[in-house]
């Protein structure tokens, strides 16, 4: 008779008895033909476990797959892995000298390689057939804790100064390291078990490197379309440069700056640069004579308003008077905002706002005639009048800033020359390290949570419980129109991360266990552990950050 200790497994509405210490592997096995898509992780008891990890309790389990978050992210960076062990077996390891994850493209990553080879697709065909040799051959993805010391020298022995440098920085005593078969790394998040699980995967050359590309999460099982914003990446790209230029590549680059103690000339050379870029815009439109109305969009906490009232502070230093008008004011009432297809109150559809109403408004101004424009009271859910007259002269602009602003349908009415067009988004280009990106939806979320919180008095649960329908809206009516744009604005500071930690890791720790929105707060808040506190001391009042933690200068 056996003495092995046994415990229950509900999965779904069926439980199962196992004995300790079964692989939460063998369990997946045993539900997988209920599931479409391969199981990757394990949701036990609201806590996300590695598939190579055992039974310890009496649980719930819930499987992960691509299709959700942490599974399309444990994909991801298991991949990547798998990239680098075999660009390793391929050139030899003595041959690279550096392997960047640079920022993600559409459905792929963008990367580059530096070392003694010729980066072509010859090259990246003989490292994708390696890639699959591994997959198929299941090669094990072994995970183990290091003390922290151990870490360092481990990364300083493999030439991997990004991560010494990030762990220099560490509290915890423990650092959690992968290898597979003889390669080992440092990822931040969870990892399939084995490569057998990474097989929907491609390489190709692009620009100065290469794309790695993959599925997605509505679609785990072929590889997404690759349809990059030529001028988002252009953007990412210059801006990646700049922050090599300055020394501040990762987070390890920026804790030695904060630890030093000088990181205030970075804070003030980064808002500098910021506000160069802002008077060269302005420059620009004041050079075109024709132009009447500058069209302003971008996705939610990209700092659309400070950055309107900082373009507008540049447009009259060029000789212009702007009037800033927002497209809110345009909304239908609300009795006649359409709904989603869930039933719920689209207030991001273009038809929530009245178009056609915009259009008269806007031309009749062109025209030279005095119009009376709207505010709308978003308590009693309708538009009002109040005596806001405006008449445009010679030397009079529109600043317009709304969700809808680069899609023509919105001002259909206006002539093509008389629009100019700014799309803005907050596209970090700092990494944890040169193989951990940080995505640039996580920055952008950093700041709606503390607005959220701030100006709304919404809790960073509700926030978090909403982000994804707000990612859904941006989906469909922002980024199909980012290549429209005459200019596109990257809203990023390198510093910015720090500066937010102090004020939404309370608003984080807030979050109950037991709520659905609990792993992507522990998610954040690790994310957030890699960073040193920056104060806000030397944040100018006129910075766009300030849109966000308060104490800014303009009415945001």
């Amino acid at each position: 008779m056996s003495d092995a200790v046994m415990y229950q497994v509900t999965v779904g509405d069926q439980t199962y008895t196992y004995p300790a210490h079964t692989p939460y592997a063998e369990i997946a096995r045993r539900v997988q033909p209920q599931y479409p898509d391969e199981i990757l992780l394990v949701n036990r008891d609201g806590k996300l476990r590695e598939l190579h990890r055992t039974l310890e309790r009496n649980c719930r389990l819930s499987m992960v797959t691509a299709r959700d978050k942490p599974g399309i992210q444990s994909y991801e960076r298991s991949a990547v892995f798998l990239l680098l062990k075999a660009f390793q077996d391929t050139v030899g390891r003595e041959n690279i000298e550096r392997i960047l994850v640079d920022f993600s493209a559409s459905s792929a990553l963008f990367l580059r390689a530096w070392g003694k080879f010729t980066l072509d697709a010859e090259l990246l065909g003989r490292v994708e057939a390696r890639m699959r040799a591994l997959s198929e051959a299941r090669t094990p993805l072994k995970k183990r804790s290091l003390s922290t010391d151990d870490a360092i020298d481990l990364f300083h022995q493999c030439h991997m100064e990004d991560k010494a440098k990030l762990f220099r920085f560490r509290i915890d005593s423990r650092v959690n390291v992968y290898t597979l078969d003889d390669f080992t790394d440092y990822f931040y998040g969870y990892m399939v078990p084995d490569a057998g699980y990474l097989r929907v995967f491609a390489l190709e050359p692009y620009e100065d490197g290469f794309l790695l590309r993959l599925p997605t999460q509505k679609d785990p099982s072929a590889l997404g379309e690759f349809r990059p914003s030529i001028k988002v990446f252009q953007a990412l790209h210059e801006d990646t440069a700049q922050a090599r230029d300055l020394g501040i590549a990762n987070v390890g680059d920026l804790n030695a700056l904060i630890s030093s103690g000088d990181v205030t000339e970075l804070i003030l050379s980064q808002e500098a640069m910021m506000e160069k870029r802002i008077g060269d815009i302005a420059e620009q439109i004041a050079r075109h004579r024709g132009i009447r109305f500058v069209m302003i969009a971008g996705p939610s906490s990209s700092g659309k308003t400070t950055f309107s009232h900082r373009l507008c502070t540049q447009l009259r230093a060029c000789g212009l008077r702007p009037h800033p008008i927002a497209t809110d004011n345009y909304f239908v009432n609300r009795e006649d905002t359409p709904r989603d297809e869930h039933g719920n109150l689209d207030f991001e559809c273009l038809g929530a706002m009245d178009v056609e109403q915009l259009n008269r408004d806007m031309t009749r101004l062109l025209d030279g005639e005095t119009v009376e424009l709207p505010r709308y009271n978003f308590k009693k859910g309708m538009r009002e009048y109040a005596g806001d007259y405006l008449t445009l002269g010679p030397q009079d602009i529109l600043v317009i800033e709304g969700i809808h602003c680069l899609n023509d349908a919105l001002s259909y009415s206006l002539p093509h020359e008389s629009k100019f067009k700014i799309y803005i988004s907050c596209l970090t280009t700092l990494n944890v390290d040169d193989h951990n990106r940080i995505p640039t939806t996580d920055a952008r979320l950093l700041r709606r949570i503390q607005r959220d919180a701030r100006t709304r008095g919404h809790s960073a649960q509700a926030t978090i419980k909403m982000w994804p329908s707000v990612r859904r809206g941006e989906e469909r009516n922002i980024f199909p129109f980012q290549d429209s744009a005459d200019v596109v604005f990257n809203s990023a500071l390198l510093y910015e991360t720090a500066l937010m930690k102090s004020y939404v890791e309370p608003l984080l720790f807030g979050i109950s266990r037991d709520s659905e929105e609990y792993l992507e707060a522990k998610r954040l808040l690790k994310f957030l552990n890699y960073f040193l506190p920056l104060p806000a001391d030397a944040v100018p009042a006129s910075s766009i950050l300030r849109e966000f933690t308060g104490g800014g200068c303009y009415h945001a």
